[in-house]
């Protein structure tokens, strides 16, 4: 496969009568030349620096090194015993993902799925699966086939990176790799995992990447637990039977167009948005010291 569409996954998976995630397994041996078995080795290997990333960065005592960020996993963590509005399953979901985007600030090793600005999104939601709905791990990672197939298509026709495309490239395109992935996962079609997709990137367009001194912490690590919420409820909309539609291939072509008409300022530069406040500048000049006219 040429991965340049999310059609081509799903027809091929309808053929097949498989579900994406397996068809891009097998595809993937053939190309990389390597045998399935490898390959999954390697996809529980991520699997597993998710899940010590997720128990890392709930230490109390974390900081990343700008000492902007930390400690937020613990608390939403400790929320989450209460019930919180959303209940136990989304805030120990949001705890999971600000744990990985706080290790992440630390230094600590993550998963770039598809970005470290991004990374705290597919642990977030599949761990918590795991660990919170009983989620087999062998489901779990076919699930993350899914979800590199998805990823593969979405960053040959649109970008995976902010500097490009903004944060809908980023925490975007890892709350639809997600989304498909769950929607796989819990039995649904491939042409559903297809909606969820695309639904979950339409709930993103325009998303801005603005982060404040230019580091991967402020507002990248809270905006990770808006795209778990995302990631959930689209393959929530799918699982339901709902659709998009405007076909998923021509929501990703409509993401590049609108990562390609922001303006500079708003694409990792750390130029306007959020970056460009009062307070983003004093916390530059905590970080990096004043300017020297």
């Amino acid at each position: 496969m040429e991965y340049l569409t999310i059609q081509e996954l799903v027809e091929t998976a309808e053929k097949k009568k498989m579900s994406i995630g397996a068809v891009v397994l097998e595809d993937q041996a053939v190309q990389m030349e390597q045998s399935k078995e490898k390959l999954l080795s390697q996809m529980e290997e991520n699997l597993r620096v998710m899940e010590k990333a997720v128990e890392s960065g709930m230490d109390p005592e974390l900081r990343s090194t700008s000492g902007l960020t930390g400690g937020d996993a613990w608390k939403m963590m400790q929320y989450a015993q209460m019930g919180g509005i959303t209940g136990s399953f989304m805030t120990k979901a949001m705890a999971r993902a600000l744990a990985v985007s706080e290790y992440n600030a630390a230094m600590g090793k993550i998963v770039a799925a598809p970005t470290a600005g991004s990374c705290g999104i597919m642990p977030g939601c599949l761990v918590t699966m795991m660990e919170e709905h009983q989620i087999p791990r062998e489901k779990i990672i076919e699930g993350m086939f899914t979800a590199a197939g998805f990823g593969i298509v979405i960053a040959k026709r649109a970008s995976i990176a902010g500097a490009q495309g903004g944060c809908q490239a980023e925490c975007g395109s890892a709350a639809a790799m997600t989304a498909a992935a769950l929607t796989e996962i819990m039995g649904g079609t491939p042409k559903q995992a297809a909606d969820a997709c695309a639904m979950a990137i339409k709930n993103q367009l325009g998303l801005v990447c603005d982060p404040v001194a230019g580091l991967v912490e402020i507002p990248c690590i809270k905006r990770n637990v808006g795209g778990i919420m995302i990631a959930f409820s689209a393959a929530d909309m799918a699982l339901a039977g709902m659709e998009s539609k405007i076909p998923v291939d021509e929501v990703i072509d409509a993401m590049k167009e609108v990562g390609d008409s922001m303006p500079c300022a708003m694409k990792e530069t750390a130029q306007g948005g959020l970056a460009n406040t009062p307070t983003a500048k004093q916390m530059k000049e905590q970080v990096f010291g004043k300017k020297e006219v």
